[in-house]
């Protein structure tokens, strides 16, 4: 079996793809899980995980949504996009979503809340 390259862990396919894993575990969402909530296959899913397809916008809005994801950040993985925001913001909800200590609507209300307060500061900054 051969052994990864550099070139190959840095395929954006499989950093999206490793991303929406990492998501879908901390959601403790299995794959069938996922597919349910997203419409979306198993299998292709599963080739989405291990960076053998390039899902379609559409796709990753599902993914986003079921994920309590912004669409943006997963656009922002898969290169659709330019990042835009800051590596606080991003720190910020990963340790939300992280924090096995909150019930998933606790995290969810706590991301929707954390964003508006940003969304609004952003805003009276323009």
């Amino acid at each position: 079996m051969e052994k990864p390259t550099a070139a190959a862990d840095a395929d954006p396919r499989r950093l999206l793809g490793g991303f929406i894993r990492a998501q879908r575990q901390m959601a403790n969402l299995s794959l069938r899980q996922l597919s349910a909530l997203t419409d979306v296959s198993n299998p292709y899913l599963s080739q989405v995980e291990r960076g053998l397809h390039e899902p379609s916008v559409r796709v990753l809005k599902s993914i986003a949504d079921a994920l309590n994801v912004s669409a943006e950040t997963l656009f922002e993985q898969a290169g659709l996009i330019s990042s835009t925001e800051k590596p606080d913001e991003e720190a910020t909800e990963g340790a939300i979503r992280a924090d096995q200590r909150l019930t998933e609507s606790q995290r969810r209300a706590l991301l929707s809340v954390y964003r508006s307060y940003v969304e609004a500061n952003t805003e009276q900054t323009l």
